[in-house]
């Protein structure tokens, strides 16, 4: 098969990863890719959201299929141009998509479809958000209704703290993405992160991890796009994983298809573990990053298939997914300033060292200078990965080579699995 893989990031570094171990793999395009990818297979410099220059690359290299990795290119349009062209493609189309461009859209599903989540109200005024906060107590969730990169949502634990959070959104600070505001109740437990294969019809469980989404320790500081993950997570048990799918994911390819969207790829929820059982905290419409990342190194299956049965609307004739019984453990090295202004530039050294092991490192932020320096690019810049026969091993395997890196001016999370151990 030839095959073409849509972005530039650690999502997209564990996607290369795990495809060029198929035997199916003729040939793998990477575009825009990143130094990392650009060692497993050839890149071609095109932003993930060109959407005339994608369809032509894919017909170039006569793509069997198009993989899609970042949420960009979905909101894009990517998959409803490939699918003009007769290209099988992994990845939603742009009305499927809005499960994850659009909170409120989302929102406004699930009340019609009655799955269990948190009450909301969608408002586009300070005043008409001032009144429903009226109704709530703290700590409260407020969220950009479209794409703000992971970091559209402010857990405000005072009322102050609510008000400044919904003017500074819709006063512009993620331009149209805060045009809304979703006003939410907070829920209390854990929260989860479960993925499913969805082909327009069915749908298959294809794993499950648990992030930190604050940038310290202890939960602490701001919301990011993810420090951390690690898979499985022991905290979602078998029947919590049949009651997820039972009133949510099933309902969800349903309902999609009966309105008209038939969803197609990966379907993201991240569910909050509540005394009542798993509600839906939001829905992202590609894998997680780094989630991916720790569920491509527990895989055993090759994912080529599973690609490709989800762009063609064959799912029910695999069975599985198998996933290896070890854990996984992913730790985020951010630049200096992540996540409100990260420094880049910073010259990384280390981070081809042979750790040992089953530890991998995926790039998530770089470039590579003149000189074949690498140097920090983006907010994540490395992805530090290792599997272990138990979640201490695993992780102790990726904080030794998180040691063995330099990244000047960067920091990470010490407490990845903090949950879980």
């Amino acid at each position: 098969m030839n095959v073409l893989l849509i972005g530039s990031g650690g999502r997209e570094h564990a996607l290369a990863w795990k495809i060029v171990q198929s035997p199916m793999l003729t040939r793998l395009v990477a575009a825009p890719g990143n130094p990392g990818i650009a060692e497993l297979c050839e890149c071609r410099d095109i932003k993930a959201n060109d959407v005339p220059a994608l369809v032509a690359l894919a017909k170039e290299i006569a793509a069997d299929l198009v993989v899609v990795g970042p949420e960009i290119a979905l909101e894009a349009g990517i998959a409803d141009a490939l699918a003009k062209e007769g290209i099988p493609c992994f990845g939603a189309s742009q009305s499927a998509a809005r499960l994850e461009t659009s909170k409120a859209f989302t929102k406004d599903f699930c009340a019609r479809h009655g799955l269990p989540t948190a009450a909301y109200g969608v408002f586009e005024t300070a005043q008409a958000a001032d009144a429903f906060l009226d109704t709530l107590t703290a700590p409260f969730v407020i969220k950009a209704d479209g794409l703000a990169a992971g970091k559209g949502v402010v857990i405000a634990q005072s009322r102050a703290e609510a008000d400044a959070a919904v003017l500074d959104m819709l006063g512009g600070r993620f331009g149209t993405a805060g045009a809304r505001v979703v006003i939410e109740e907070f829920m209390v437990g854990e929260e989860v992160s479960l993925f499913a294969l969805c082909d327009g019809q069915s749908a298959v469980l294809f794993g499950q991890a648990q992030d930190h989404k604050r940038a310290y320790d202890g939960d602490l500081g701001p919301n990011t796009g993810g420090m951390g993950t690690y898979s499985p997570a022991p905290v979602l048990t078998d029947a919590l994983l049949e009651q997820a799918f039972d009133e949510l994911i099933a309902p969800t390819v349903r309902g999609m298809a009966a309105e008209g969207n038939p969803y197609v790829g990966v379907l993201y929820a991240g569910l909050m573990l509540t005394d009542t059982g798993p509600k839906l905290v939001e829905y992202n419409a590609r894998f997680g990053d780094p989630e991916c990342q720790v569920l491509m190194l527990r895989l055993a299956d090759d994912i080529l298939p599973w690609l490709q049965a989800t762009a063609t609307g064959t799912l029910s004739r695999l069975s599985g997914p198998t996933f290896r019984d070890e854990a996984a453990v992913c730790v985020v090295m951010a630049a200096e300033g992540y996540p409100d202004a990260p420094v880049s530039g910073a010259v990384i050294r280390g981070a081809a060292s042979d750790f040992g092991g089953e530890a991998v490192v995926f790039h998530a932020g770089t470039t590579r200078d003149a000189d074949g320096n690498l140097r920090a690019s983006g907010g994540r810049v490395l992805n530090v990965c290792a599997l272990g026969a138990t979640l201490h091993e695993a992780r102790d395997l990726a904080y030794a080579a998180v040691g063995a890196i330099d990244l000047p001016g960067g920091f990470h999370r010490s407490d990845i699995g903090w949950r879980a151990l």
